[in-house]
């Protein structure tokens, strides 16, 4: 009965989504004007870019413009994008949309590069080009060939677009007021591909996307996925092996593959790519979007807002995190959920209508005095399903507080007394999963969400967990994780993720997938991993010495989310995580993607509880 009734509420949200789909649709056709240009850049370089204008001419608009490496398409004269803009809000209040092929990709020309370095220092008359410069270059070209426009430019992006709108900022042209950089990459040694060194196995399929140039403007795609020949992510890539093992798919034709194996630290390869150290003397009003549960990109939205926030304190800089997985916000399916987390309904319209479509219509279309009527921060509440709206991101309401873990499986805040140690044995040939579907992703989604009892119950994973909460703990704010940790051999992963334990008593909503129950659902609200040879320096990797206790500090994103009254909280800690992350071979080698599969070995690895450096967690509770 119950998967009778899901289907139907599932089946009624795609008929809803489609009718409005075709609405939309009929409204760009009826309501607007398509162009296409080849815009000039300092360098000669032409970028094809599409302008939809309104067709009503009593009044002037301001531009709102997304600049993809995904295509501007559809091409060609008389066909229409379905629906423009971030919402129909904003398509029906009337705005010029732009939408631009960047540097390298589809119509337009030049070369590709991923995530562009910022050229630092402007000199006058350079042909020097960034994604800074291009955006420079097209504002003051539609400014001076578009008409009917009122002289201020908007910015939008969500994903790699959204690392194009923050990319914006820096040097920014006058007319560019407004920018929301959305699940914005930062940079991709802490977003996407990698996550503090380990690299993301799971986007691999991904890399052909970004990995191939091609010969001029082209309106089709000029790269084919991988056919992994079978629908298990897991055996595929066990079968695999080593990640050098991966070159038969992609070799040395595929640029960004070889960028990933010759790169493995954050060196000054990586370094130069990250927006984050640019992000100084920013003139446009900013919102910066992201999701609790976006797999993808967590580390670019908390980063661009708290950089922003640090070095820009006159700066309209404000911080929206909802309940979503990647680039949930811009569509709208009725229900919100992520995996069989159930968040409410309408929550995507309700952050376009109310906050989204505010935040540009005040800088675009109304006084643009920095009083919109918008929190400094919009933040979700992932345990009470509610939003929440504070000064300051973290919050100034919080207290520092220390969870320890303890041998016996406690986690309170009490320090360890004595000296304990809790061992697990790690073996690469079974590494843990990440979530309990065998799916083949792209991209990964629902596992931040995911019910983690069949982690808890491996011998692999430590667990910890409080007793049950006698009344609400909200964690609001940054987590840091201090491993005391030994391996008996020469490197390891640590994986700490941050779990809400529900009671036995809870039921079932109508959305929870087929043989799953809440009953003592493992909810997973925070994780993250680091590779242990990164430890002291992302740059400068070096071995474990074996068995020796050795300090390992891992930075987890944010967090906000109550454990409710009958909860409890509960930390597991392990060290591989398939195929989320490659597998470490757990003896040190120079670059993991070289290694042999026969140095992948078993090791025994020890976290710590001892009274004069133990083991910690340190969060922020909320007051």
């Amino acid at each position: 009965m119950k998967n009778i009734k899901l289907f139907i509420l599932l089946f009624t949200g795609l008929v809803l989504h489609y009718q409005s789909h075709a609405q939309d649709a009929a409204y760009v056709e009826a309501n607007y004007d398509k162009a296409e240009y080849q815009i000039p850049m300092r360098d000669g370089i032409k970028l094809h870019t599409v302008v939809y204008t309104p067709k009503d001419k009593s009044q002037k608009y301001p531009f709102m413009m997304q600049r993809t490496p995904y295509s501007s398409g559809p091409y060609g004269e008389g066909k229409l994008k379905t629906g423009l803009g971030p919402s129909p809000k904003m398509m029906k209040e009337g705005y010029i949309f732009v939408y631009q092929d960047v540097r390298g990709r589809w119509m337009s020309e030049g070369k590709y590069d991923n995530m562009r370095p910022t050229v630092p220092h402007r000199k006058k008359g350079s042909q020097e080009i960034d994604e800074s410069t291009d955006t420079y270059d097209t504002i003051e070209w539609l400014l001076k060939n578009v008409t009917n426009h009122n002289g201020k430019f908007g910015q939008w992006g969500i994903s790699y677009p959204g690392f194009y709108a923050a990319a914006a900022l820096p040097f920014s042209h006058p007319a560019l007021k407004a920018v929301s950089p959305q699940a914005p990459i930062g940079d991709f040694y802490f977003d996407d591909f990698h996550h503090n060194g380990a690299y993301f196995l799971s986007y691999w399929a991904a890399t052909v996307v970004f990995g191939y140039q091609h010969d001029g403007p082209t309106d089709k795609p000029w790269y084919a996925m991988v056919n992994p020949g079978t629908k298990d992510a897991y055996q595929f890539y066990m079968d695999m092996g080593s990640l050098k093992n991966a070159d038969k798919y992609y070799g040395e034709d595929n640029f960004f593959w070889t960028e990933l194996k010759e790169n493995p630290d954050y060196n000054e390869f990586w370094q130069k790519r990250s927006i984050i150290p640019h992000l100084q003397d920013v003139k446009p009003a900013v919102m910066t979007v992201g999701g609790w549960f976006d797999a993808e990109d967590l580390y670019g939205p908390l980063t661009i807002y708290k950089t922003i926030e640090k070095n820009n304190p006159n700066t309209y800089n404000t911080l929206v995190i909802g309940p979503w997985s990647h680039g949930d916000w811009s569509r709208e399916l009725g229900i919100q959920k992520v995996s069989n987390i159930y968040f409410g309904d309408s929550i995507s319209t309700w952050y376009q209508n109310n906050v989204e479509a505010e935040f540009f219509h005040h800088f675009l279309k109304g006084s643009a005095d920095g009083k919109t009527g918008l929190p400094e921060a919009y933040i979700f509440d992932t345990g009470k399903n509610e939003w929440q709206k504070f000064d300051a991101w973290p919050p100034k309401e919080v207290e520092n507080k220390i969870l320890y873990p303890h041998a016996n499986g406690d986690l309170n805040m009490e320090s360890p007394k004595g000296n304990n140690v809790s061992t697990f044995i790690s073996d690469p040939a079974k590494p843990v999963p990440h979530s309990p579907d065998i799916k083949f992703n792209f991209t990964p989604r629902k596992y931040m969400a995911d019910d983690q009892r069949f982690a808890a119950r491996r011998p692999d994973v430590l667990v910890f967990e409080t007793d049950v909460l006698e009344e609400d703990v909200t964690l609001a704010g940054e987590i840091m994780a201090k491993l005391m940790v030994s391996t008996s051999e020469t490197d390891a992963d640590w994986i700490v993720k941050l779990v809400d334990v529900f009671p036995g008593d809870t039921p079932d909503h109508d959305y929870v997938q087929e043989g799953t129950h809440m009953s003592h659902y493992h909810m997973m609200v925070r994780s993250e991993v680091i590779r242990g040879r990164y430890r002291d320096s992302f740059s400068e990797p070096k071995p474990f010495v074996p068995n020796q206790k050795t300090e390992v500090p891992l930075q987890l994103q944010d967090v906000m989310h109550t454990f409710k009254k009958g909860h409890k909280i509960q930390i597991q800690i392990q060290s591989t995580w398939f195929p989320l992350i490659d597998r470490n071979p757990q003896k040190y080698v120079e670059n993991i993607f070289k290694a042999d599969d026969a140095d992948f070995i078993k090791a025994t690895h020890s976290v710590y509880h001892d009274a004069e450096m133990p083991t910690a967690i340190h969060v922020q509770v909320l007051k």
